[in-house]
């Protein structure tokens, strides 16, 4: 029952970090409390599995550190992880911005990293609940409902709060509690904004609609569409800056991204005669446009008529039209967790804790938080094969 490495978790950075341990002769066990590894891969991208980035650079990533994912990225790249992709001859396209999607399943890709932990020779133990990880000396040992095991290096690979309903818990964030090291606050990310009720009343009817827009919350900023819904908005654009969001910030939508900054005063210019309801109307679905305009356009008169400094209230409605949430939908449906194991407290080299001998952290679990598009799972590829070649 001892091994030279106990990897818990067989997600995206476990199995990683399995099959490179496994490379190096290593005699690993990776355990997880699923019936099934992988299951966070399986309903990534609406099944298709976003895996990767073309565009992967550190500037995607969110970190009390930003530099801390530099080095995992510069030694095995999404071209590297391509590569095994394509040794496995699994057909894949781009999307939009880069984003790289199996064409068949994800299911691909976890029979791909199962394949190569078969041929590493990795002992994989499904249907493992860990009860509890304590350490003596020099080794690990590691109490589960399959029996008690021990290792001289453990590796952390449960991932972080997002999506429960595949298994996610918080015993990455105490197990590194348990050894004193420190963390970052954790909060849901990639996720939906919920209305308040007043403006639930108001946005409600629009459930289903999408529009484009360049939304922008402190140092984040995104051209993408977004999507009304029954309870609050969502949608690309909503997903990516809501990792830059704090409660009880507002968030700032441009609802004409294609148009200039004073758009109603060169209009003014135009088309002086017209009704102001008349200039905007025609960017918008109707039904939009009659809700808009309650809230945004109260001056009936033609556009030579309106001062303009009433105009520019207006133009600022569409152009930067503050909201503030009232919260996210939380971690039940949020695709990643912002914080996590602090990074100054690990080896960017290794991902091994400084300050406990053999013990590693990757995925999730630590301070490394990606753009929405394939950079989770990269940053995952990534830290669990640079802790594979040391662990």
């Amino acid at each position: 029952m001892t091994h030279d490495v106990i990897i818990i978790g067989a997600g995206a950075a476990g199995m990683m970090c399995a099959i490179e341990a496994g490379k190096r002769g290593r005699n690993v066990l990776l355990l997880d409390h699923s019936d099934k590894p992988g299951r966070k891969i399986i309903i990534s991208g609406g099944g298709r599995c976003n895996f990767t980035n073309m565009g992967v650079t550190p500037e995607n990533y969110l970190s009390e550190n930003p530099h801390f994912c530099k080095s995992a990225f510069k030694r095995y790249s999404q071209y590297d992880f391509l590569d095994l992709v394509e040794k496995y001859e699994i057909a894949w396209h781009e999307k939009k911005l880069g984003q790289l999607f199996c064409d068949k399943s994800s299911r691909d890709i976890v029979k791909m990293l199962l394949a190569e932990c078969d041929e590493a020779g990795v002992n994989l133990k499904t249907g493992c609940k860990v009860q509890e990880v304590s350490k003596f000396d020099e080794q690990f040992s590691v109490n589960t409902s399959l029996g008690e095991f021990s290792s001289e290096s453990l590796v952390i690979a449960t991932g972080g709060l997002s999506v429960p309903g595949t298994g996610a818990s918080g015993f990455g964030f105490k197990t590194a509690e348990q050894f004193a090291l420190k963390m970052i606050p954790s909060r849901a990310a990639l996720v939906p904004f919920l209305w308040d009720e007043k403006s639930k009343s108001v946005f409600e009817n629009l459930s289903g609609i999408a529009l484009p827009c360049s939304v922008s919350c402190g140092s984040g900023k995104f051209d993408e569409s977004f999507l009304f819904t029954h309870k609050g908005i969502s949608g690309p654009a909503m997903l990516q800056i809501s990792n830059y969001w704090q409660e009880g910030q507002e968030i700032s939508i441009d609802l004409l991204p294609d148009e200039s900054a004073d758009f109603l005063l060169l209009a003014k210019e135009k088309s002086p005669g017209k009704k102001i309801e008349q200039v905007i109307q025609p960017f918008f679905p109707k039904r939009v446009f009659e809700t808009f305009k309650k809230s945004f356009i109260t001056d009936k008169r033609s556009m030579a008529q309106i001062p303009e400094k009433v105009l520019q209230q207006i133009n600022d409605n569409f152009k930067a039209w503050k909201v503030k949430p009232a919260d996210t939908e939380g971690y039940k449906t949020a695709e990643v967790t912002v914080g996590g194991v602090d990074t100054n407290e690990l080896s960017s080299k290794t991902m091994e804790a400084k300050k406990v001998a053999g013990l590693y952290f990757v995925g999730e679990v630590v301070d490394v938080t990606g753009w929405l598009g394939g950079y989770n799972f990269q940053w995952a590829w990534s830290s669990g094969w640079c802790c594979g070649q040391f662990c």
